[in-house]
């Protein structure tokens, strides 16, 4: 009986191990992190996602990151809807609105933020046109003003100013470059006369003789919600809890971000810490004492929470359609979802 019942018990032993390994291996297997591209532009404006990944943000949420490089808005809207990335940050475009239209991607949240208190977006002149008589904003008929492409923020920004300034859009020649580096390259070369680029990249054009400075966008284009958060519609109808996860881990890579470059709240260490990370991807062709310094000029306010200007997305989506850039029939329950972050 003693033999017996010993034996019964290292069965039944053997049995409760193996059950419980087995659910050890089914329990990690429904928890393994989830696998999420997303897309960035080489801009501190995008470092918020590049510090949750490094900080671990990403990881407590049960999420593994990958970044997938752009030179541009537009292209970014497309890899969202193909599937190619799974959440992207940057400026709308024509492109964004089209493809929400036909039900391919959906803005979730707000990003960079023009604010009164925080140095944002330049506007600048080629030298030749500034010492042709553009010397601000409101000069800028009969000027040539580069974009990446028809439709990006670039353009948009363009004829807002046109728009307070009191001259007719077409005034303005809108000159599509493709990528950024070509704007720059043309800009300095003088073929064309004018741009607008976030503070760091504008400050090192201007520090050579080729590029002035000439005006602010904030004093032509109030409260500018300069770039969204966006993914695919099926990720917000099919896979909300992902969709919440991400915001998650961004919302407290923007209040690390924010912290460190824009409210200074940080010690010197952290800031270091998080320059570190950043230049990883910003000014990373540069040693970490020349792109610092670039990286933290390079920083305007991000919205904590991801919190979206529902009003400034609205004003952009009419722009679109009164250039028809973007379709006629696109409402604003087509473009976002307002259910994930808070808006005003």
């Amino acid at each position: 009986m003693i033999k017996t019942t010993r034996r019964t018990a290292l069965s039944m032993f053997a049995a409760t191990a193996i059950g419980l390994v087995s659910a050890a291996g089914m329990s990690t297997a429904a928890q393994a992190a989830d696998a999420v591209k997303i897309g960035i532009l080489a801009f501190t404006s995008h470092s918020p996602s590049m510090i949750a990944e490094a900080k671990g943000y990403f990881g407590e949420q049960d999420l593994t990151v990958e970044f997938v490089k752009f030179q541009a808005a537009q292209p970014m809207a497309i890899a969202i809807a193909s599937g190619d990335i799974d959440f992207g940050m940057t400026a709308i475009s024509g492109g964004l609105i089209s493809l929400a239209e036909k039900g391919a991607v959906r803005i979730i949240g707000g990003a960079l933020q023009e604010t009164p208190e925080i140095s944002g977006q330049k506007v600048l002149a080629s030298k030749a046109a500034y010492d042709a008589g553009m010397t601000s904003p409101d000069k800028l008929a009969g000027h040539s003003f580069g974009v990446t492409t028809a439709g990006s923020s670039f353009h948009y920004m363009a004829h807002k100013i046109a728009d307070k300034a009191g001259f007719d859009r077409s005034e303005i020649k809108i000159t599509p470059m493709q990528k950024v580096p070509a704007v720059i390259a043309a800009l300095k070369s003088g073929q064309i006369d004018a741009w607008s680029i976030v503070p760091n990249i504008a400050g090192a054009l201007t520090k050579g003789p080729e590029v002035v400075e000439i005006g602010n966008v904030s004093d032509y284009v109030d409260n500018y919600q300069v770039t969204t958060v966006f993914t695919s519609t099926r990720n917000v109808t099919e896979n909300r809890e992902l969709v919440t996860r991400f915001l998650a881990g961004l919302s407290r890579g923007i209040d690390d971000y924010n912290a460190a470059f824009v409210d200074k709240t940080m010690s010197a260490d952290e800031v270091a810490e998080i320059t570190g990370i950043v230049h990883k991807y910003v000014y990373s062709d540069q040693p970490i004492e020349k792109a610092g310094p670039r990286i933290a000029a390079g920083a305007m306010r991000i919205n904590a929470g991801a919190k979206l200007n529902i009003s400034s997305v609205e004003d952009q989506l009419k722009w679109f359609q009164s250039e028809k850039l973007a379709p006629e029939g696109v409402t604003m329950a087509d473009l976002v979802d307002t259910s994930f972050v808070e808006t005003y």
